[in-house]
Order: structure tokens, then C-alpha cells, then sequence
């Protein structure tokens, strides 16, 4: 067998978008998604449920078990298993849907992402099948009938796992080069007695055929089935491929087609259909299936006798020329795979230092690796329908996404989750960048100017915020993650990519002028955006009517448009270290901010330009106004509050050594506006030394006051989204209508936004990096001349760093095992405590309990949970390097 030339996983990486071209792009749920919904209403879950996903063709992507496909998702392959048991293969993941659970929808498997390289040069995938049948009526009923105040019932809790009585599968791919993928599956029986298992690995083409996007329909046909089998695929577009797979009981041919007999009472014109293989196993029923050897979907047949503890493998090969020996050092090559890996994630402290750390970092690597998908909808076609079939419903011209018609997507994204989200999240993508650009800094800028380009970003300037509605808004921290990006690679590889910084400005600037001109109502900067990602935080939804014919006017939304500013300016002033054009721009942004900072803080003289600080209280609040001109304090005490840390830059010399008109401007403008108003520049003892902050330091004593606070925000695993104050509730009268909302540790206890939504609460991941990030820069600035209780009431005095540091041991100490063996994830679970098999391994939570710091929502989110991969670094490394450094080309 020959190898690769270069031989490393850096090498790869810097190898370009060949090695690339094919990996984990397969969604694990494309049914029940916005773009195969055809409802005349937009019910997306009723429209395509689970129950239809075996029997129906998909039209805009395809999904699968632990599978790959290429970057346009032409052919695809994963596995598909059958316990002997079930009513139907287990094909893809099954989870329960909006309505069906009672927090919402949720997955209800045990599955979990062992390990991947950047370029996919190896890959390993755990999932955990049942010897019994598989529960999906019972996860339906009993969650169904079960209440918000509630536990969720899991596939754990359905004695379905009783005496180790699962199947372990595990599927790793190596690649031989760039378009020759080994594939090897090995069932793992964990019971004490002999179990039988049927494998199916699949292999099939995406229907694109029916929908008038092919001219040729694409094959798969048989050519050898002996020691070795072997199928040709063949498309008009990708090309051929060769097949290999050992010896099988049975070779199984369908086709990927609708079976329109089943889902919609129409005759099918031929018993191929896309589910045949359902009917041919589950039934036992092969007759009529013999002989056929070819299709659009293929899978080799082999019946697993596991002897209790034991294990068998099968080995598969995916290859895009003819191979004489397609097994030949197949383990070989497997093992080099695997020290490669192992070699590449070397890289990090914690690998060297603590295994434990280590085992973390790389699952939340691998979580974000495998979350890559293939994503396609375009939008103009999907309004007006494919010609042939049936046409959408009249409505949707006037329905949802039906003012983004310049929207036209099919790339390889990173999502937030797999199953949960099969679809993009644009703030949610800002956040995977941070983990993403440790690995692989091409991939994360790629992704990043991927959402300013002109098929995303619409017209007008606004940034698509993800598919359920394009056009809501998500906080603005696109250029956050940009500088981000750049930070990190500048950091690690020791070059500046000024190149990337200019073609993101670029086009950022065009998404701030939006911003200015949509969401600041009143021309005061002062700025609203709705829900602005958090979801059900305050007492009504911010998204919706405001009550009384108000206008709400958001602390949170004032403090995210700061910390554009401030993106925006430290941008301009590193591209003018290198490019002098870009200094005015600095001054546009330095003073835009301070004029935000303004209307933040002098509340107290006109309520209408801001969310308020109460002197009392010592926090920010949104503000109801109201047409009567009466001005409400909402007094719910939660991140929207302490959102006004994240807008703090502090300015030096190495700022101001190439911008002399910038300095000069800067200088003058803060020497004139403190004459009219209590501005937030802070001057430092040395006069080249400022601190740029939408709160001055009095302030930002009593907020920090009540985040750190155990009885407020403060918990073991970090800060929470709401203080523990409201655990008896908080209302408030407007216009005799009561609204109101308590402290919810864990599971949302409304419905709103689905029921599966909680932000009233639990410990987010994100906001908490932010945090610690905002805490690291203001004491660059004070240093331990600010020194504050930690935790509050203490009498323990600490810089903000040493704060920044014991909030990051928090975060990452809710995957670390505690004394008992028990991670904070995984709650009192006594499975992942005790049983080897379950004990190393990680679950990357939407979001963890408020108390307990036990995982909550999605259990796959690795996205933007991820960053906790670089938290780990921050355990060991505690600067970055601000020097100059060489600029890319």
C-alpha cells in the first residue's frame, strides 16, 4: 500500500482543499429541517418526521450513522445497523421533536465523537446500540406526558442498557491520500452472552436526478463479489469511484427514491424504493431482491455473531482509482493514521501535562471536526419550487426567508450540532472559530468571510442568523471572532494575515452601517435587536409586540454595538500598522464608541437613550418606554447587565506607534467631549496608556460585585445567565398586565421559544468566555491596582487576571472528574461514573445547570461549547504575545 507525500497532518492542512474534499459532511437529521418543509404553515417537524426520513427522498441534503461524503454530498456512505429486534434499521439518529418533548427537542441516542484531524485524515465515532429493541415509542410517550418542571427521560433511563446488554460500534475512516478513504467498523459486545448484529454499510448517491438537477442518473454497480467485493460508482459530475468491501453474506441494490406507496398512497413504479432494505432485513424477506446488482444505493450484508466481551471488524474502501490489494497493510496504514494524530494534537500543553485536560481538549476538537456539514438551500428556487414537482404552497412568497431571495448557500459549514442544529447559527459559527483556529486558522477565516460574502450576507448589509429566520438577529460578534481568528494564528504560526483582516473590514462595515441604521430607532445610539440570540431572558419575548406599544430599549443591545466598536477599531488599528489608509477609520470607530458610551451612562438625564443603571442596585436594566412617555426599569438582573463588560479595550504605545493621526484626534476628541459629558476614556498615569470601557471603574466594581457573588451569578461552574435573587420570582405591572419570571437552573419551566430555550439561569459557555476575556483586558489596564473580592463577601482580594483564571478553572472544571470519580456533565449519572466504557467520555452541552453544573439542552453542541478547548490552553498559558510578526502575502 502507498502513502501520502507530504506525511503529516500540518503538511495536509497546508496542502490546500484536496484533502478535504471528502468528510463528515453528512448531517445526522435532515428531516424535520426548514428546507424539506413544503407546509402551507411552516410546520416543519409535522411536515417530514422521523418516520418519514427512511422512506423519503430528501431534496437538499442527506443523512446518516457515523457517515462521509464528498464536499457537494453526491455520494455518500454510513453505517446502518439492525439488532434483530427493532421495527426498522437504525439508519440515522432518532430524537423527539418540538412538540413531543417536554423541553423541547431533543436527541435521544448515545453517540459521541472520539477523534479527527483537520483534514479528516482520520476520524473515530462511538455509537451505542441497544440488544433490545430499540424505545422509540416509550422516549415518545413518557416524555410527552411528563411536565416543564420534569426531568427529560433518556435513552439511559429505559433500562434498555441493562447488564451491558449494547453494542459498542465503532467507525473510524484513514485516508490513504485524498480520495482513497480506508473504512474500518468494529462491534464491540459489552454483554456477558453471544449477541447477533447486522451490519449494513451504505453507500449511495443523493437523488438530485429527480428533481431536474442531473442529466444522467448517477450508479452503483456489482463487480466482483467473491474474497473481496467490489462496486464502481459511477456520477456524471464526481467522476468513478471503486468500492471494496471483505466477503459479505448478501449484496443488497435500491434505489435512493421516495416510496411514494408508503408516505403518500401512490403505486410505486418499482419495489426499489429508497426503504427496500427495511422490508429485506427486518422481514427477512431477500427473494425478491436476488439478482439485482445495481442502484443509486448499495450495501453489503453481514449477520455478526459477538461472543460476550469480544469484538469483529469489517473493512470497507472507498477509492477513487482501481486498487489491485484495496486491504493490503490496511492496519497498517490505520496505525500511521492514528500516531499522526497523536503526533499533531502533541502540540498542545495539556497533552504533555495532564491526560486528563488532555482527553477533553481532544474530544471538543474532534466534536467541532465532525460538525462540519454540507449545507445547500437556494432560496430563490426553494420559494418558487423545482420543476416537475409538486408546487410549494402560495404562501410561502410571503412566508419565511422570503425576503432573502439573493441567499443562495452550498458549502461545508460548522454548526453548532449535528442532529439538534443541521443548519447554520451565525453567532453560534463566530464562537467555533475560537477552538477551530488552534487547529486549522484557514478553515476558521474561511468560515468567517464564507458569511460576508455576497450569496450570504444580504443587500442591505445584514448577516443571515440562521435557517429557521434569516432575518432575525443574533448579536453582533462577527468581528469579534475575526480579530479572534487572527489573534490566535498570529499567535501560534507567527504571521499576520492583514490580507484576511482588510477582506473582512471590508464587508463588516457594511454589516455595522446596517446595524446603525435598522436598530438604533432614535439616531441616539442607542440600540435594540430583540431576543439578540438570548432567547427567553427577559419577562416577555423581546422578539415579539413590546406590551403596551412600547419600545424596549436593550442594555444588552447598547453594550454588543460597543464591543463592535471597539472590534472594529483595534482591526483598523493593526491593518494601519501595515496600511495608513485604514487610520481614519480608527477615529470613525473610537468615536462612535465613545458616543455610545455616552448615552449608555447618562441615564439618570434622559432615560430615553439608554438601558439603565441603578445607582442603588449597583446593575444595568433594560427600559420599557412607553408612547405615554413614562420610562419602566426592568429589573431582572441577568447577562444583559453584565453584557456591558465585554466592550473594554485597553490602548498603548504599540497602538499608537503607526496612527499619529489617529492619537492625535484621539487626544483632542476626549480633551473636548469631557467639557460636555462624563465620557468612558480612562486615563492612565501615563499619558500613552488608555483604557477604552462602557463602564468607569466605580461602576464596574459594583457590577463585578454582584457577578461574583455566590448568592448572584457565581456558581461552581461559572457565571450564571441570571442571579439566584430571582428564585422567588421577579414581576412587573405594565398597563395592569402582569409579566414576570423566576431563576430556572436547568430545563426551561415555559414554552416559550419551543420549551427548549433557557437563558433564565443556567451557566452558557460563550458569555462566560466573554467574561473571562473582558476581565483579561482590564487588568492588562489596572493591573493590581484594581483588586476585587473573590468570590464576593470573601474578604479575598484578587486582580482581575487572577478572577479571569479562577472563572476559567470553573468552566473547565465541569468536564474534569470531582473526588467521587463524577463529572459535573453528566449529574448524578452513575454509568458514566462507574463503567469503564462510559467513563472518558464527554458530552459538549448547550448549556449546564445553574447549581449542579450538570449538562442541559442540546448534548452535542460542541460548537460553541467547544471553546473550551482553548480555555484548557488558558490553564497552562496565561499571555499572548502582542509583537509584531511577519504578514502573510
Amino acid at each position: 500500500m502507498t502513502t501520502e507525500n507530504p506525511i503529516n497532518e500540518q503538511q495536509r492542512i497546508e496542502a490546500g482543499l484536496a484533502w478535504r474534499k471528502w468528510g463528515p459532511y453528512l448531517s445526522e437529521r435532515q428531516w424535520g429541517t426548514v428546507r424539506e418543509d413544503y407546509s402551507p404553515h411552516g410546520t416543519a417537524w409535522d411536515y417530514f418526521p422521523h418516520d418519514h426520513a427512511r422512506s423519503r427522498a430528501y431534496r437538499w441534503g442527506e443523512d446518516g450513522l457515523a457517515g462521509i461524503s464528498d464536499d457537494r454530498q453526491r455520494l455518500c456512505f454510513a453505517v446502518s445497523l439492525w439488532n434483530g429486534r427493532d421495527p426498522i434499521l437504525k439508519e440515522r439518529l432518532f430524537g423527539l421533536t418540538g412538540p413531543e418533548g417536554n423541553h423541547g427537542e431533543d436527541v435521544k441516542e448515545l453517540y459521541y465523537y472520539l477523534d479527527s484531524t483537520p483534514t479528516h485524515s482520520y476520524m473515530k465515532h462511538l455509537y451505542k446500540y441497544p440488544q433490545a429493541e430499540f424505545p422509540y415509542a416509550d422516549l415518545v410517550h413518557t416524555n410527552r406526558s411528563r411536565g416543564r418542571h420534569e426531568p427529560e427521560y433518556e435513552l439511559l433511563d429505559t433500562g434498555g442498557f441493562r447488564d451491558n446488554r449494547y453494542f459498542d460500534v465503532v467507525t473510524e475512516y484513514a485516508k490513504a491520500s485524498e480520495e482513497d478513504i480506508l473504512i474500518r467498523i468494529t462491534v464491540y459486545n459489552r454483554a456477558a452472552d453471544t449477541a447477533e448484529l447486522t451490519l449494513l454499510p451504505t453507500l449511495w448517491f443523493r437523488n438530485l436526478w429527480s428533481f431536474g438537477l442531473m442529466t444522467e442518473k448517477p450508479n452503483l454497480s456489482l463487480v466482483a463479489h467473491d474474497s473481496v467485493g467490489h462496486v464502481r460508482a459511477r456520477h456524471e459530475d464526481l467522476g468513478d469511484y471503486q468500492f471494496y468491501f471483505q466477503a459479505a453474506q448478501r449484496t443488497l441494490f435500491t434505489e435512493n427514491e421516495t416510496n411514494s406507496e408508503r408516505i403518500f398512497g401512490f403505486p410505486n413504479p418499482s419495489p426499489f424504493v429508497k426503504d427496500a432494505f427495511h422490508r429485506a432485513v427486518v422481514n427477512h424477506d431477500f427473494d425478491w431482491m436476488e439478482g439485482r446488482s445495481a442502484g443509486t444505493k448499495f450495501a453489503p450484508m453481514y449477520v455478526l455473531r459477538v461472543a460476550g466481551g469480544d469484538s469483529t471488524s469489517v473493512c470497507l474502501r472507498l477509492s477513487k482509482e482501481p486498487l489491485s490489494d484495496p486491504f493490503d497493510a490496511f492496519d497498517d496504514l490505520f496505525e500511521q493514521r492514528q500516531q499522526e494524530t497523536d503526533g499533531f494534537y502533541g502540540q498542545f500543553v495539556a497533552s504533555h501535562t495532564n491526560p486528563e485536560l488532555a482527553n477533553i481538549q481532544r474530544q471538543a476538537f474532534a466534536g467541532m471536526l465532525w460538525t462540519k456539514q454540507y449545507y445547500n438551500i437556494d432560496i430563490p428556487r426553494w420559494l418558487a419550487g423545482d420543476p416537475g414537482q409538486v408546487p410549494p404552497p402560495a404562501g410561502r412568497r410571503t412566508g419565511r426567508n422570503h425576503q432573502w431571495e439573493s441567499l443562495n448557500n452550498e458549502d461545508i459549514i460548522s454548526m453548532p450540532d449535528k442532529w439538534e442544529y443541521p443548519w447554520y447559527a451565525a453567532w453560534d459559527l463566530a464562537f467555533h472559530c475560537v477552538p477551530l483556529a488552534m487547529i486549522d486558522p484557514g478553515f476558521a477565516k474561511q468560515q468567517l468571510l464564507l458569511f460576508l460574502r455576497e450569496w450570504y450576507m444580504h443587500p442591505n448589509g445584514q448577516i443571515p442568523a440562521y435557517e429557521w429566520s434569516f432575518g432575525d438577529v443574533n448579536p453582533p460578534v462577527h468581528a469579534w471572532a475575526c480579530w479572534q481568528v487572527y489573534q490566535l494564528e498570529k499567535a501560534r504560526r507567527g504571521v499576520a494575515d492583514i490580507t484576511f483582516l482588510k477582506k473582512a473590514f471590508h464587508k463588516l462595515s457594511l454589516n455595522f452601517t446596517w446595524w446603525v441604521n435598522r436598530k438604533d430607532a432614535h439616531g441616539k445610539n442607542v440600540f435594540e435587536g430583540g431576543f439578540l440570540g438570548l432567547d427567553n431572558i427577559g419577562v416577555f419575548d423581546r422578539s415579539a409586540a413590546i406590551p403596551g406599544g412600547g419600545r424596549l430599549v436593550q442594555a444588552d443591545g447598547t453594550a454588543w454595538m460597543g464591543m463592535y466598536c471597539l472590534n472594529m477599531l483595534e482591526i483598523a488599528l493593526e491593518i494601519t500598522r501595515y496600511d495608513a489608509a485604514y487610520e481614519d477609520m480608527a477615529t470613525k470607530f473610537f468615536e462612535h464608541f465613545v458616543y455610545i458610551a455616552e448615552s449608555l451612562n447618562r441615564i439618570s438625564q434622559d432615560p430615553d437613550m439608554s438601558g439603565s443603571w441603578d445607582e442603588r442596585e449597583g446593575f444595568f436594566y433594560d427600559v420599557l418606554a412607553l408612547p405615554d412617555g413614562r420610562h419602566i426599569p426592568l429589573k431582572v438582573r441577568s447577562l444583559v447587565g453584565l453584557s456591558t463588560l465585554f466592550a473594554v479595550l485597553p490602548l498603548d504605545m504599540s497602538h499608537f506607534a503607526n496612527a499619529p493621526d489617529f492619537t492625535f484626534r484621539l487626544k483632542w476628541f476626549a480633551e473636548y467631549r469631557a467639557k460636555l459629558v462624563n465620557y468612558q476614556v480612562v486615563d492612565a498615569a501615563e499619558p500613552d496608556q488608555i483604557l477604552l470601557s462602557l463602564i468607569p471603574p466605580r461602576r464596574l466594581q459594583r457590577l463585578l460585585q454582584a457577578m461574583l457573588d455566590e448568592d448572584e451569578f457565581l456558581a461552581p461552574g461559572g457565571i450564571r445567565s441570571i442571579s439566584r435573587l430571582h428564585e422567588r420570582g421577579y414581576q412587573v405591572d405594565i398597563n395592569g398586565e402582569q409579566f414576570g419570571l423566576r431563576y430556572d437552573p436547568g430545563e426551561s419551566s415555559t414554552g416559550a421559544f419551543g420549551g427548549n430555550s433557557n437563558w433564565r439561569g443556567p451557566i452558557w459557555m460563550p458569555m462566560n468566555y466573554l467574561l473571562i476575556q473582558a476581565l483579561r483586558q482590564y487588568d492588562r489596564y489596572y493591573g493590581a491596582t484594581l483588586q476585587v473580592e473573590y468570590p464576593t463577601g470573601s474578604g479575598k482580594l484578587m486582580p482581575l487576571g487572577r478572577v479571569a483564571e479562577a472563572l476559567t478553572e470553573r468552566l473547565v472544571g465541569l468536564f474534569r472528574p470531582g473526588p467521587d470519580g463524577s463529572r459535573p456533565i453528566h449529574g448524578r449519572d452513575e454509568v458514566y461514573r462507574d463503567d469503564p466504557h462510559f467513563r472518558d467520555l464527554m458530552l459538549f452541552y448547550e448549556y449546564f445547570h445553574g447549581d449542579t453544573g450538570r449538562g442541559v439542552g442540546a448534548s452535542h453542541q460542541t460548537g460553541w461549547t467547544g471553546v473550551v478547548a482553548h480555555l484548557i490552553d488558558q490553564v497552562f498559558i496565561k499571555t499572548v504575545s502582542r509583537q509584531p510578526a511577519p504578514v502573510l502575502p
